[in-house]
This record gives C-alpha cells, structure tokens and sequence, in this order.
C-alpha cells in the first residue's frame, strides 16, 4: 500500500467509506467485495461497511453522514444505490455517491453513461481527484422517493405475483410471474390530472432511460432535466401484449398508437381505489386514491466520468 504522504493531495483530505449490500445481484455482493476491498486499500481507503439485514442502508448512510463521510461508494445494483440515494438526497446532504455495480441491471448506472464495473479505476480516479460531479433528479410518489423509475399497473402485478409464489426461485420467478401476468392482468383505470378516466396496462414514471435491466421504456428521459417521464400504455387486447412489451427493449413502443410520453414536472393522479406501485423494486401500497408524482431536481450529488 502507498505510504499516505505519498499519495496525491486530494486523499489526505478525503473523507470515505465503501457500502454494500452482501446479497445485491443474487449474492454477486459478497463474491466482489473482496476485489473491492483490495483496489482501493491500494490508495489508503480501508473503510468498508456491508448491510446486516434488509434495508440497512439507510443506517449505513446515516452513520456514514453522522461521521462526515464526504464520499459513499456504493457497490450494489439498483434496489442498493436507491436504498442508499433516498436517504442521503432527503437529508440534504452534500455528501456525493459514488456508484460500483454488484447488481444484475445496474440501469441508474446506465443513465448516466458509466461503466461502474471497474473498483480499480473508480479509486484511482478518487484518489487523484480526477472525478467530475453531477447534480441528478429524483421523483417521489407522495412521500416514497424514487431514484429511477416507479410504476403503477403491469409491473407491480408483476411484483406482487413474485411475492405469493412458493415455487420457484431467482430469475425464473421474475419470468414465470410476467408470463402469467401479461395474459391475467386487467389493467388499471386512472384519472390524470383531471381528465377523464382511462384504463392503463402501465403507467411508468421514469426519471431515467433505463429500467427493468432491459427495457428503454423512456428513450427521451434526462435525469438531470428537472421532470420526470410519464410513458402510458393503453391496456390494449392481451394477444396484443407481448410484442408491445417487447419494443420497449428498443424504445420503439413510444412511437405507437397504444403509448402516450409526457414530460412534466408534477402530475395528480387519481385511482378507484388506494393502488399498489412499484418503487425502484419495492412494492408499496399508496396511502390514498389520489396519488401525487413529482419531480426532485438536483436532488443527488453523483460522481460522474
């Protein structure tokens, strides 16, 4: 390991920790770490704190706040850099997060054009100061924030499926419970913004290109434009399903007759009944029928390139 009066002068001064989530990328977490470990122990950062439980990023970040933590690497996939950016964006802190893919999608890391794949390279770059930063947005679904995308409709039928099966495992519970879905689900009826009510097989609120580790369901999101994307596919004929679905691996189901894309900043919506949304992976059950989806501009400090 270099000695520290030899390192470049941007070190001796900063302050941080590595984060990860031992179970992020079904256990691809805990076989990286020590990779991790090593490449930025060579520039002296030796503080590397894994989560104990679900959920435990948020204490992480907590504790890495309270201790004047000025840099969180996270090495995780996308549930884990959201679990960690929500707390440390509503905390106003001007902390910045760094991103490290442990994850399986990694799709935040894709919207903001990096290859995070690198443990080596990113504390070099740290180490010399040869890092630029980034101001990103988030969205939030009444008080739940999001940092990449939230949902109502489709993909969380598609959750909450996973969730009662008792049968399969991994990668095939995700597949089989779309599979059943596509054909099964109903669709959901919405009113937006006063207009009137239509039925949706989705509605997704995109703050990036990117979701799902395969799908460009919003071609034209920016994450650092101040709005959120709104792509609302019309819950169209169920033999129909399959191949709408599948154009939003290229993006090409924005320029169909069954999607809508708007832009906006803040938008109202309103339900027959209280629904289920999906929240960066997370299922949630909204408080009310009326729902609010809103933008948080510049929420996030991210190192970039």
């Amino acid at each position: 390991m270099p000695h520290l009066s030899h390192l470049p002068s941007p070190l001796l001064s900063l302050k941080l920790r590595v984060l990860f989530n031992p179970a992020s990328g079904r256990g691809r977490g805990a076989r990286v770490i020590g990779g991790i470990r090593e490449a930025f122990a060579r520039y002296g950062f030796t503080d590397v704190r894994g989560t104990e439980r679900a959920g435990d990023e948020a204490r992480l970040v907590r504790e890495a706040l309270d201790d004047g933590i000025d840099t969180i690497v996270v090495a995780g996939g996308d549930g884990t850099w959201s679990k960690c950016a929500v707390p440390l964006a509503r905390a106003g802190s001007p902390a910045r997060m760094a991103l490290l893919a442990a994850g399986t999608g990694n799709d935040f890391a894709k919207n903001l054009g990096l290859d995070p794949r690198d443990p080596a390279a990113l504390a070099k770059r740290l180490a010399d100061g040869d890092v630029r930063e980034r101001r990103v947005d988030m969205g939030r679904i009444d008080d739940h924030w999001f940092l990449n995308v939230a949902g109502f409709g489709f993909d969380a039928a598609v959750l909450e499926a996973t969730q009662r099966s008792t049968l399969l495992r991994g990668p095939a519970l995700y597949v089989g419970a779309a599979l059943r879905e596509i054909f099964a689900y109903d669709g959901i009826e919405v009113r937006i913004d006063g207009a009137a009510a239509r039925r949706y097989l989705l509605t997704v609120f995109s703050n990036g290109e990117y979701f799902g580790g395969t799908f460009r369901i919003a071609p034209d999101a920016r994450i650092d434009d101040a709005q959120l994307d709104a792509i609302l596919i019309d819950d169209v004929a169920k033999l129909q399903r399959p191949l709408l679905l599948a154009r939003a691996i290229s993006g090409s189901h924005v320029r169909g007759p069954h999607c809508t894309h708007r832009r906006f900043a803040d938008m109202r919506l309103e339900f027959a009944a209280a629904p289920l949304c999906e929240i960066d992976g997370e299922l949630v059950r909204t408080a009310s029928a009326q729902v609010q989806v809103a933008s948080v501009p510049a929420a996030l400090r991210v190192v970039d390139r």
